[in-house]
């Protein structure tokens, strides 16, 4: 086995394979939850904020950042969440909106957090969309249709 690194440098990188179990493209490090990498000794603290205060994947995020750092040699491995300050789409990394799109989602208005502001059609491309729900697949997510291609899709929500 390989000795691990402390450093938390080294640490974040290897959190860049940990994905949301919700939208499997994006890592935690895409998604701008990780706040804080502690290192003490041999145990390694990450500090985790959700996307909403009641995010159910959070558990299994927490669970799946452990496991890895546990494969990776990190014996003592603690997750904290903390809620405040809240966590913001501003701290999602152009990266990750970028796999957003890609994957079909449209990723956090980049120009303003106006809500009434057009949403980009992930699909063609068009502004000429309309919001079919406030709440889509889960509640960081609104439901829009492209008027041009008549695709539904996803918009993850600004806060």
């Amino acid at each position: 086995m390989v000795t691990p690194v402390y450093d938390t440098q080294q640490i974040h990188r290897l959190l860049e394979v940990v994905s949301d179990p919700e939208i499997p493209v994006l890592s935690v490090n895409d998604l701008g939850i990780i706040r804080d990498i502690q290192i003490n000794g041999h145990q390694v603290e990450v500090v985790i904020t959700p996307t909403y205060s009641g995010c159910p994947a959070m558990d299994m995020i927490a669970e799946n950042i452990q496991s890895y750092l546990h494969s990776c040699g990190y014996n003592e491995v603690k997750v904290t969440t903390v809620l405040s300050p809240a966590w913001t789409t501003d701290w999602m990394t152009e990266t990750g909106k970028r796999k957003l799109e890609t994957y079909g989602i449209a990723p956090p208005n980049r120009i303003t957090r106006d809500s009434d502001a057009p949403k980009r059609c992930p699909r063609c491309g068009s502004t000429d969309t309309r919001v079919i729900s406030q709440f889509g697949s889960t509640a960081c997510k609104a439901l829009y249709q492209c008027n041009e291609c008549m695709e539904p899709f996803d918009y993850f929500k600004c806060h």
